[in-house]
């Protein structure tokens, strides 16, 4: 890795295109570039090291970043494992979350695809776990939803709940050996012939669009609050994200000077909750929002869970099977293969995105079936650990590579350490559950829209025009959206006779993405069509990069710690999928050009549909 002082950086001095910030010549000539050279430049390539205080500030930054979506996930699960009004498992549920996403990504970044790109709750898992908790077995008691008759100490409730997360850690954990199974034996490439646009535009867009109905109970709450919620988070992400504020600043060269920094652009979902939960507080404390749990507004206080902090240790570390031995359910299995299937796509979007965005070139095979296997083994740790969800690549810290243009996985690698940290110290968690329902339910009318976006952008890569595709996505969605809910309300309609099938059936079905993605799949593969038509020559062209200019393969992606060079003798290792050859050379077969760090940039090219995640928010 190369050191970088940090003095001639730029990613935070944005005075112009980082006009005032670039580096020097040799000669101490400035050097001759276009604007869109300077927009496209990066401080930080992947394998720069930049000066420790910065690889924190940015490694807080990605962590605040991913914090909309990894508490999202274990606030609506609560939902679903009966723990609405337990606030203190919540806090407990979102601390083991944070502890094992950076675990995983400490892993990724290291042994896995090598990638500056964080680890974190997926949503695509989320679908099929609240599908396997809505099943007749696994519903909430009544009594459980009245916070008047809920005893959090109670053994009887806490088995309530624990039986739950049991069932789904299970799940989740056998699920993920076929992840680990697919990344490590290098049989992803073969399941990608496959797959095209028109499979992952449903499957995609209907994770967010079978949220819905969690969106609207949290806003619903009181509409006034989420509403404030959504349009904070709209004016800064859309309207605000161009204006930057003025911050102090300090170099050696300019001394004590203001730089401007985009903050309503990095981080508006944060600065959104952080309003409207201090105007929240603000309400509660002149009793503006009413204080009969019974009146409209009353889940609006910030008081109402005012008790978790006090009981909240101070340090709770997390450890396997802390709710008890996972169960393991034949249905809930057969879900979560969808939704890990699911994972899987998206995230080799991913890589392509962060590796054009850091300065890398694209990832080798070896190294992208590391990542999916290093993504699998993350999510067996997160059903050991009992997170209730497993993990994935987050496409938001990938946009936000674009942004800061620091690309150095060291900044990932410093997340990864503060994720953890914030999981061992329990005030953090519980900190999170105090943020008022309505607030939460204005992130996520906001989240889940751009998260359906994301997946129907998609289809830029096929031709629109084709009556063909039309049909199929068309069909696909509304087949997504129409039987799920059937299902929902007749959940006695499936009888075959056999319980377990009945099972397997019940979470299909009732499993929009899993639903939408099956119809697109089979009559993408089925109805004839051109590849042009079929969007997969523009989706794999997308997909390639030319690795001139850019960093040499095997610095980026071969294993740390000298374990290739140990390798790179033994004849055999070219026959293990997940290591790298034995001579690094770039991808046009002549050596690596090594002194070559300067990041090569596809203005012309579209970001994969992934990262709009991270644009959009």
């Amino acid at each position: 890795m190369t050191e970088s002082n940090g003095l001639d950086n730029y990613a935070f001095a944005l005075d112009g295109p980082f006009s005032d910030n670039l580096p020097e010549k040799k000669d101490g000539e400035r050097p001759d570039v276009s604007a869109e050279d300077d927009k496209n430049k990066l401080a930080y390539c992947v394998t720069d090291v930049p000066p420790w205080y910065l690889c924190i500030i940015l490694g807080i930054q990605h962590c605040l970043t991913a914090f909309g979506g990894i508490i999202a996930i274990p606030l609506i699960l609560s939902q679903g494992l009966c723990l609405q009004h337990d606030s203190l498992s919540q806090s407990h549920l979102i601390s083991t979350i944070f502890f094992v996403s950076g675990v995983c990504t400490l892993l990724q970044v290291t042994f896995g695809v090598r990638l500056p790109i964080l680890q974190g709750g997926t949503f695509t898992l989320l679908a099929p776990s609240m599908a396997m908790l809505s099943m007749p077995e696994w519903t909430c008691p009544a009594w459980t939803q009245n916070a008047t008759l809920v005893n959090t100490s109670s053994p009887v409730y806490i088995e309530v709940w624990q039986s739950r997360m049991r069932a789904l850690q299970g799940s989740i954990m056998v699920g993920s050996l076929f992840q680990v199974i697919v990344g490590f034996s290098g049989i992803i490439g073969f399941f990608m012939r496959f797959i095209g646009p028109l499979t992952i535009a449903p499957t995609i867009s209907l994770i967010g669009l079978s949220l819905f109905e969690s969106a609207g109970i949290s806003a619903g709450n009181h509409w006034g609050i989420s509403a404030m919620t959504t349009v904070l988070i709209i004016l800064f992400s859309q309207y605000l994200r161009h204006i930057p504020v003025p911050f102090p600043a300090y170099s050696k060269d300019k001394k004590l000077h203001t730089s401007r920094i985009y903050v309503f652009q990095i981080l508006p979902v944060l600065l959104g909750i952080t309003l409207s939960w201090l105007i929240c507080y603000i309400l509660t404390t002149y009793n503006v929002l009413p204080s009969d749990p019974d009146q409209y507004g009353y889940l609006a206080r910030t008081d109402l869970k005012g008790d978790v902090m006090g009981q909240a240790p101070w340090f709770r570390f997390p450890y396997p099977g802390q709710w008890g031995i996972p169960t393991v359910s034949l249905a809930g299995v057969v879900g979560i293969l969808a939704g890990v299937i699911s994972s899987m796509i998206e995230s080799l979007g991913d890589y392509h995105a962060c590796a054009r965005l850091s300065g890398a070139p694209p990832p080798p095979k070896h190294a992208i079936n590391r990542g999916i296997g290093i993504e699998g083994l993350g999510c067996l740790l997160a059903g050991a650990w009992g997170t209730g969800n497993g993990t994935t690549s987050y496409s938001e810290n990938v946009g936000a590579l674009g942004i800061t243009k620091v690309g150095s996985r060291m900044v990932i690698v410093a997340s990864g350490v503060i994720m953890v940290i914030m999981g061992v110290f329990g005030k953090v968690g519980a900190i999170f559950t105090t943020i008022p329902t309505p607030v939460i339910g204005g992130m996520f009318m906001v989240m889940f829209g751009v998260i359906s976006a994301a997946g129907i952008s998609n289809l830029q890569y096929t031709d629109m025009n084709s009556s063909r595709n039309i049909f199929i996505f068309g069909f696909s969605m509304f087949s997504g959206l129409v039987i799920p809910n059937w299902i929902f309300k007749n959940p006695k309609a499936i009888a075959t006779g056999v319980v377990e099938l009945d099972q397997v059936l019940q979470v299909l079905l009732t499993t929009s993405m899993f639903v939408g993605g099956f119809f697109g799949f089979i009559l993408d593969n089925t109805i004839p069509g051109s590849k042009h038509e079929r969007g997969i020559l523009a989706w794999n062209k997308a997909h390639q990069d030319d690795s001139s200019n850019t960093l040499e393969s095997g610095e980026v992606y071969n294993l740390p710690f000298g374990i290739s060079s140990s390798f790179s003798s033994s004849s055999w290792v070219r026959y293990i999928p997940f290591c790298p050859p034995g001579v690094s050379r770039s991808l046009d077969g002549s050596e690596a050009d090594t002194n070559t760090l300067e990041p090569k940039q596809l203005p012309g090219n579209r970001e994969p549909s992934q990262i709009i995640i991270g644009a959009g928010l």
